[in-house]
């Protein structure tokens, strides 16, 4: 089972920026898809972006193209998703999730950390 813990949350302006991490521990990391997910207050948890195992291969929910980016250090079995330009519509808690698979296919994710708040001021 492996466990993961985001941070990097918080209270920020419309158009600022803010970096989420996402430590996995517990089993392999390296081989495996990681992703990040969010869920706004009344609304369903959704895709946000998604990155394959060796980083070749990356996903974004079209809202956050061209403002989010994701990463992964697979040394340091973490990975990122840097905002930026951050809207006042990107509040959500944030989940990083955890794929068996090596690529990103829908609907494998699974192994959710506890989320972090994000919350956008306008």
């Amino acid at each position: 089972q492996v466990q993961l813990v985001e941070s990097g949350g918080g209270l920020v302006q419309a158009g600022g920026s803010l970096r989420l991490s996402c430590a996995a521990s517990g089993r392999t990391f390296s081989s495996n898809a990681m992703g990040w997910f969010r869920q706004a207050p009344g609304k369903e948890r959704e895709f946000v972006a998604g990155i394959s195992w060796n980083s070749d291969t990356k996903y974004y929910k079209d809202s956050v193209k061209g403002r989010f980016t994701i990463s992964r250090d697979n040394a340091k079995n973490t990975m990122y998703l840097q905002m930026n330009s951050l809207k006042p519509e990107d509040t959500a808690v944030y989940y990083c999730a955890y794929s068996p698979s090596s690529r990103v296919v829908p609907g494998s994710f699974g192994s959710w950390g506890q989320g972090t708040q994000v919350t956008v001021s306008s």
